[in-house]
């Protein structure tokens, strides 16, 4: 689950580690691909082969500070939030960004918003 990826990235992040690995998901590989495409993250490689496949991400460093100072979760299973085009917003005052899963795969909240595409708010990330 996405949940757990975002959670092991974020402490990652803390403990200031360069490189991880998570088991695989489908989602979860389309999200990290998602960050790498935004510049959240160095890279994110599908590795292994049938169940012991896993995601190595590489997180991106800039003057020895990460990229990412902070992840908020913003649809649990329990709570699924949906929003329209019209309703997605700038994060942070235009420097974060909101990661929602459509109908064309995930993509960012301003992608999304320019596609005139709502779905499941996944993510804000800054």
């Amino acid at each position: 689950m996405y949940i757990n990826m975002l959670t092991r990235i974020k402490n990652a992040v803390l403990s200031e580690k360069r490189r991880l690995k998570v088991p695989f998901a489908r989602l979860d590989y389309e999200i990290a691909e998602a960050l790498v495409k935004e510049g959240y993250l160095e890279s994110a490689e599908k590795k292994g082969r049938s169940v012991k496949k896993i995601i190595d991400i590489a997180i991106k460093y800039a003057d020895e500070k990460p990229k990412i100072r902070d992840i908020r979760i913003v649809s649990h299973p329990s709570k699924r939030v949906y929003v329209g085009y019209k309703s997605l917003r700038p994060s942070k005052q235009g420097y974060g960004d909101y990661f929602v899963t459509t109908p064309e795969g995930v993509m960012t909240g301003t992608e999304a918003r320019k596609s005139k595409i709502g779905g499941e708010v996944l993510l804000e990330i800054w």
